[in-house]
Protein backbone atom coordinates (compact mmCIF):
# COMPACT_ATOMS: atom_id res chain seq x y z
CA UNK A 1 0.00 0.00 0.00
CA UNK A 2 2.85 2.37 0.83
CA UNK A 3 4.42 1.70 -2.56
CA UNK A 4 1.21 2.69 -4.33
CA UNK A 5 0.95 5.93 -2.35
CA UNK A 6 4.59 6.81 -2.95
CA UNK A 7 4.28 6.01 -6.65
CA UNK A 8 1.14 8.15 -6.87
CA UNK A 9 2.88 11.10 -5.22
CA UNK A 10 5.83 10.80 -7.58
CA UNK A 11 3.50 10.70 -10.59
CA UNK A 12 1.62 13.77 -9.38
CA UNK A 13 4.82 15.71 -8.78
CA UNK A 14 6.09 14.83 -12.25
CA UNK A 15 2.92 16.13 -13.87
CA UNK A 16 3.88 19.31 -15.69
CA UNK A 17 0.88 21.55 -16.37
CA UNK A 18 2.98 23.93 -18.46
CA UNK A 19 3.23 21.23 -21.10
CA UNK A 20 -0.49 21.68 -21.74
CA UNK A 21 -0.47 25.49 -21.65
CA UNK A 22 -0.93 26.30 -25.30
CA UNK A 23 -2.57 29.67 -24.76
CA UNK A 24 -0.01 32.46 -24.49
CA UNK A 25 -2.27 34.82 -22.56
CA UNK A 26 -2.18 32.64 -19.40
CA UNK A 27 1.60 32.72 -19.23
CA UNK A 28 1.61 36.35 -18.15
CA UNK A 29 0.36 35.33 -14.69
CA UNK A 30 2.34 33.61 -11.97
CA UNK A 31 1.87 29.86 -12.08
CA UNK A 32 -0.02 29.44 -8.80
CA UNK A 33 -1.96 32.69 -8.75
CA UNK A 34 -5.75 32.92 -8.76
CA UNK A 35 -5.68 34.74 -12.09
CA UNK A 36 -3.69 31.91 -13.70
CA UNK A 37 -6.21 29.28 -12.63
CA UNK A 38 -9.11 31.44 -13.77
CA UNK A 39 -7.44 31.87 -17.14
CA UNK A 40 -6.79 28.14 -17.54
CA UNK A 41 -10.33 27.32 -16.48
CA UNK A 42 -11.81 29.71 -19.02
CA UNK A 43 -9.70 28.22 -21.80
CA UNK A 44 -10.89 24.73 -20.94
CA UNK A 45 -14.51 25.85 -20.88
CA UNK A 46 -14.21 27.66 -24.21
CA UNK A 47 -12.48 24.69 -25.85
CA UNK A 48 -15.16 22.31 -24.54
CA UNK A 49 -18.00 24.52 -25.77
CA UNK A 50 -16.45 24.80 -29.23
CA UNK A 51 -15.93 21.05 -29.44
CA UNK A 52 -19.49 20.29 -28.36
CA UNK A 53 -20.92 22.84 -30.76
CA UNK A 54 -18.98 21.31 -33.65
CA UNK A 55 -19.92 17.72 -32.78
CA UNK A 56 -23.57 18.49 -32.14
CA UNK A 57 -23.95 20.48 -35.34
CA UNK A 58 -22.50 17.57 -37.34
CA UNK A 59 -24.90 15.12 -35.69
CA UNK A 60 -27.82 17.49 -36.22
CA UNK A 61 -26.97 17.71 -39.92
CA UNK A 62 -26.85 13.91 -40.15
CA UNK A 63 -30.27 13.64 -38.52
CA UNK A 64 -31.77 16.23 -40.84
CA UNK A 65 -30.43 14.43 -43.91
CA UNK A 66 -31.95 11.13 -42.77
CA UNK A 67 -35.35 12.74 -42.17
CA UNK A 68 -35.55 13.96 -45.76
Amino acid sequence: MKKIIILSIIMILNFNPSAFADKANCKEFKKFSVEYFKCKGKNIIIDTKNYQKKEWSEEKDKMLKKKR
